[in-house]
């Protein structure tokens, strides 16, 4: 069965639907939290090294988000369907919901407390978390999981890690190599604007993963909240990618600016070629995660980009301290909020 939700029946269920309603209010509070978050990360470097105003690479962002979004998904949906698919909550539409909400809540709660305390982690991993945990509770074990798509989350954790640093630490080089004996000065001015080009690529990219990711899961509360259990596949519709972006730069606007700090200031003191090495091999890296369907956090990949352009340099050019908070939230989020989405499922299953 395929679904589709045009933009005229979206907004019948909005005045019709309670459940419904709900559904479309904590999605899209989940979406803003990623624009705290991941989306940030997207634009971090173009506004550590002073290339772009924070409010001009906002705009940027929520532009090139949607052309991420538009694009990839005209062309290749896989990664919003590998989200779609990951989990089975049952064949009851209704406490299928219930879980789907509560992995919803899961992410706004884990994402708000580690945007306050400025601590980058990855929506995307929340996300994936959060559903799976809620599964897991819905179905009283592990069959709520599809272990064949949840695998690709592992192969994308593998490939970031080794990708990342490596392209960042490749393209840093060979951007030295190249530019060794030109004009300090002029190459500058280039790498500003071809920085600004690189955290343009980035934001598209971060459309293309994060943006399928979500609107994945959106998809799927609608038609469970319109009683629709058993769809099999479906079209993104554009409505919803416009929705999805404005609302992720909407997030980005009011908090992003810890993140940004922590990650394109704090970790690395980066120049303006290497924003762009960085900005360039994480967005390739994304581009090929991308197109092989496997989802792929931003902001991991992005950190880990960076890290290889900070050993580019030297290995103490690195703030391991901010590293290690940056890991260790990584690390902690599978457990911590597969775990808040098991609560929150058990308890939303015990009221309603």
């Amino acid at each position: 069965m395929t679904g589709a939700i045009t933009l005229s029946s979206f907004l019948t269920e909005l005045t019709s639907n309670i459940p419904f309603v709900f559904t479309v209010l904590i999605t899209l509070a989940a979406v803003m939290i990623n624009g705290f978050t991941d989306a940030a990360n997207a634009i971090a470097t173009c506004i550590g090294t002073r290339s772009i105003s924070p409010r001009a690479a906002i705009f940027m962002a929520a532009v090139f988000n949607f052309l991420g979004v538009l694009v990839m998904t005209m062309f290749n949906a896989t990664v919003a369907e590998t989200i779609y698919n990951m989990v089975d909550f049952g064949g009851n539409p209704d406490m299928a919901l219930y879980a789907l909400l509560a992995a919803l809540v899961a992410i706004v709660i884990w994402a708000t407390g580690a945007w306050f305390f400025g601590i980058n982690t990855s929506e995307s991993h929340a996300l994936i978390a959060g559903v799976s945990g809620a599964a897991i509770a819905m179905q009283g074990g592990f069959n709520g999981i599809n272990g064949s798509e949840w695998v690709k989350v592992l192969y994308g954790l593998g490939m970031s890690t080794i990708i990342g640093p490596g392209s960042g630490w490749l393209v840093a080089k060979a951007t030295e190599w190249i530019c060794s004996g030109m004009d300090r000065r002029r190459t500058n001015t280039f790498f500003k604007y071809a920085q600004i080009t690189g955290a343009a690529g980035m934001a598209f990219m971060h459309g293309a993963q994060d943006g399928q990711k979500f609107m994945g899961v959106f998809m799927l509360g609608m038609f469970l909240s319109m009683g629709q259990a058993g769809v099999a596949s479906f079209r993104i519709p554009i409505w919803m990618m416009i929705l999805c972006s404005v609302i992720m730069a909407l997030g980005t606007s009011m908090g992003g600016y810890k993140i940004i700090k922590k990650l394109g200031m704090d970790m690395v003191k980066l120049e303006k070629y290497q924003g762009f090495s960085a900005d360039f091999a994480a967005s390739a890296s994304l581009f090929v995660t991308s197109i092989l369907g496997i989802p792929v956090s931003t902001s991991h990949m992005k950190a880990m980009a960076i890290m290889g352009v900070g050993a580019s340099k030297r290995l103490s050019a690195i703030d391991w301290k901010s590293v290690r908070e940056i890991v260790s939230a990584w690390v902690l989020t599978f457990p911590g909020c597969g775990l808040i989405g098991f609560g929150m499922a058990r308890l939303f299953m015990a009221i309603f």
